[in-house]
């Protein structure tokens, strides 16, 4: 089990380290042996012939591997890297990782939703099922009646998000499908949509629900069009529902800050 890395530096290509060109080499490796979940790389040393590379190169190229969950190294007899199955949760939490000291907002993640969200439905129509469907309409009934306490309420906030997810699981684009899934866990994680989620007040759901319904409804009809159209329409409108809650919150907070303020004025007054 043999792949080849590349020695040549084409003009005006930087010269990558050593590790990387080992890293990607034994990418190459997984895919063109078909190799999956549980199956076994080649043991140390043969890698360091086949890539003429020290042991410490070989090692940290295996580490690099593994901190992206590709593999799992093990010890002791029996041992050696092994293939992992990367996780959609592993690796949106990698990317959050990479996103969380880059103050996402609101309005951040709904110019995503709005591009995307529109798309992901439209690609999705040709593919969902009756199950799927089914799936949907079951979603909407967790949400179109009053929450009875606190923790319904959140319920209902986040089955709002998993009704866009299933969505996203019948594209036939998975780049489209993950990124979309990807935003919604982003708004379920995301600090000041949680502290929106979590407000008492009464959430005016009926014109979002009806675009669900319509959404449904154009899928069963095979009608991409009809599909990317209500979804533009439901996600500008979501977005501006989150921002007017958002700016709510806002002057919420400032307003039981400056009352303690003006307690202590009238005190020394």
């Amino acid at each position: 089990m043999t792949v080849a890395v590349p020695s040549a530096h084409p003009a005006g290509r930087p010269r990558r380290k050593r590790t990387d060109e080992i890293v990607d080499a034994l990418k190459r490796m997984i895919v063109e042996h078909g190799l999956g979940p549980g199956d076994r790389l080649p043991q140390e040393r043969e890698l360091m012939a086949q890539f003429a590379a020290s042991k410490g190169t070989v090692r940290e190229a295996l580490k690099a591997l593994e901190v992206q969950g590709l593999i799992s190294v093990r010890t002791g007899p029996g041992g050696g890297a092994f293939i992992e199955r990367m996780g959609e949760g592993r690796a949106m939490s990698l990317l959050s990782n990479f996103l969380f000291a880059k103050n996402l907002t609101i309005a951040n993640i709904y110019e995503m939703r709005k591009a995307l969200e529109p798309l992901v439905a439209a690609s999705a129509t040709a593919h969902i099922d009756a199950a799927g469907l089914a799936r949907l309409e079951a979603i909407i009934a967790i949400y179109d009646h009053e929450p009875a306490d606190a923790q319904e309420r959140w319920n209902q906030r986040m089955a709002e998000l998993d009704f866009h997810g299933v969505v996203a699981e019948y594209s036939d684009n998975p780049i489209l499908a993950f990124t979309c899934r990807f935003l919604q866990r982003l708004l379920k994680d995301l600090t000041v949509a949680q502290d929106i989620y979590v407000q008492p007040e009464p959430v005016q759901r009926q014109s979002g629900i009806q675009h669900q319904r319509d959404l449904i409804a154009a899928m069963r009809r095979r009608n991409a069009a009809a599909a990317q159209a209500i979804l533009a329409e439901h996600m500008a409108e979501a977005e501006q529902h989150m921002l007017g809650l958002q700016a709510k919150l806002h002057d919420r907070f400032l307003a039981d800050t400056e009352e303690p303020i003006r307690t202590r004025r009238r005190r020394t007054a």
